[in-house]
């Protein structure tokens, strides 16, 4: 059996027709499937739309979260409830193609045990899909681990893989980064992305840097490893202007800014503001790591539910 993982949040415009085009091409699938929308906390008739889904069709079923945990938080809910040999993600706003699966299936078919969808191309402005660039080759250089390019959270996974995903504990969840680090045999097939159907976009740039900086810091040392070195580079600058300060002092050389002020505080001052700053990034960069470790500390649950609908409950779903 196929499990879709669905993660809805406000999409109370698109869902009726989500439903129609994954129940026309599932005739291509060649086996049956059950849907798992997850309500991430919606604020509009997404929830209502939902059950009247489950109330006409069986397989459509839904997780509702008692409120907004997180696109990433609502993909992990979705695969601790999925059941089947097989499992996909996708999103809600039919950018992911419900007519690509059946490529995705194929492929795993074949033997391979995680198959993720590639981007090609975009519907959407330029400065969204240059921050998409972006993050992705960021992500790409950061990364201890190879996380494919130009790759979101549409894929199909085998259920070996979803249960080995669902053990992991981490509460800062970076779904496809994880599913990179569980590595089996992987494949990537180009699509291009489509255009949203209808409502607003749910990843503004402030959604999509916080999900750049979960996978780097998640995923690499090289922000701490990358100060050490800004670190040595600074004191090393700093040897060498105190040498260059001593050369204008003795020989008159005029090598340093005291032409710009002097009284020659303008080099002290430059020096104080510029190491202040830095200092102030580096205990922010170390918060963040340290942060994460008191998530990881609390073992608060990862989600709360606040209703299912078509599903029986499990005593683990609450907390991975």
């Amino acid at each position: 059996m196929l499990s879709i993982v669905i993660p809805v949040y406000n999409e109370e415009e698109v869902l009726e027709t989500l439903y129609n085009r994954l129940i026309e091409n599932s005739v291509h699938w060649g086996q049956d499937f059950e849907v798992i929308l997850v309500d991430d906390g919606s604020r509009d008739r997404s929830f209502e739309i939902a059950k009247e889904l489950n109330a006409k069709d069986k397989r459509f079923k839904t997780v509702s979260f008692s409120r907004n945990f997180g696109h990433q938080i609502a993909v992990s809910a979705g695969l601790q409830y999925a059941s089947g040999d097989v499992v996909a993600v996708m999103d809600a706003d039919l950018q992911d193609p419900p007519e690509f699966m059946v490529e995705l299936l194929k492929k795993w078919k074949e033997g391979y045990e995680v198959v993720f969808a590639v981007r090609q191309g975009r519907k959407e402005n330029i400065f969204k899909k240059l921050a998409y660039w972006l993050f992705y080759r960021i992500l790409y250089w950061a990364a201890e681990i190879q996380i494919p390019l130009d790759t979101g959270d549409f894929c199909v996974m085998d259920k070996k893989v979803v249960k080995l995903l669902n053990s992991l504990p981490e509460k800062n969840r970076f779904v496809r980064g994880l599913r990179s680090w569980l590595g089996f045999r992987q494949i990537g097939i180009p699509f291009e992305r489509g255009s949203r159907l209808a409502g607003e976009v749910k990843y503004t740039f402030g959604k999509l840097f916080k999900l750049a900086f979960d996978g780097v810091v998640g995923f690499s040392y090289k922000p701490l490893q990358l100060f050490g070195y800004f670190g040595f580079f600074v004191s090393f600058s700093s040897i060498l202007l105190l040498i260059l300060l001593g050369l204008d002092k003795v020989f008159g050389w005029h090598l340093t800014p005291y032409d710009l002020d002097k009284t020659g505080y303008f080099p002290l001052l430059f020096a104080v503001l510029f190491l202040g700053g830095v200092q102030l990034i580096g205990l922010g960069l170390l918060g963040e790591y340290l942060g994460r470790v008191f998530d990881e500390v609390k073992n608060r649950p990862l989600f709360l539910v606040k209703e299912l609908v078509g599903i029986t409950e499990k005593n683990e779903s609450e907390v991975l």
